[in-house]
């Protein structure tokens, strides 16, 4: 049910048609919440025929015009509700853990290099959220709303420097296997 909610999120921050949507939530929210275009955009229809938002009057008539689309104050409510309420959290699943576990019985091999190049993955994430935190979150941004976001971001940080050290401790205890277990 989170989708819809980090849609209601996105659109009471600022209106917006369907495809600027997209490239929003591809900049910020997908970070965290992955959504294709396609679910989105069905996603949009489902909370119109629910009245959490409507389609914006087009200023001029036209064929083929974007809709753009603004939360109404039932979908302020239902964001507020959801907001408040208690979730508990989700375990982790992960591939690569999986992996790992599976090669303590099958053997690493081709596994080392995935992991670098896991590695390598993680370092250009944890750089690019830097950067944001460098570009949008300067010394002095401290409004509510600023800080929270900014609070987002840090927890993207905190997990891809958790995953860069990780990977790392992983890395060093594949050079000290013994050879067969790594063929």
């Amino acid at each position: 049910m989170s989708l819809p909610h980090a849609i209601l999120t996105a659109l009471l921050e600022r209106p917006s048609s369907g495809l600027e949507l997209t490239r929003r939530f591809d900049r910020s929210i997908g970070y965290f919440w992955s959504a294709t275009h396609q679910q989105i955009y069905r996603e949009l229809g489902r909370l119109e025929a629910e009245g959490y938002i409507r389609t914006l009057p087009a200023e001029q008539p036209a064929r083929g015009q974007k809709k753009s689309y603004e939360v109404l104050p039932a979908g302020r409510a239902e964001l507020a509700r959801w907001t408040a309420a208690s979730q508990d959290p989700k375990p982790q699943r992960d591939v690569l853990l999986l992996r790992l576990r599976a090669a303590a019985v099958v053997g690493t091999a081709g596994l080392e290099a995935d992991l670098r190049r896991h590695l390598e993955l993680h370092r250009r994430q944890l750089a690019e959220y830097e950067e944001i935190q460098r570009r949008d979150f300067p010394p002095g941004k401290d409004a509510p709303e600023d800080r929270l976001r900014h609070l987002v971001l840090r927890a993207g940080i905190d997990l891809e420097t958790f995953w860069t050290q990780w990977l790392g401790h992983a890395l060093e205890e594949f050079g000290e296997l013994p050879g067969p277990s790594r063929s």
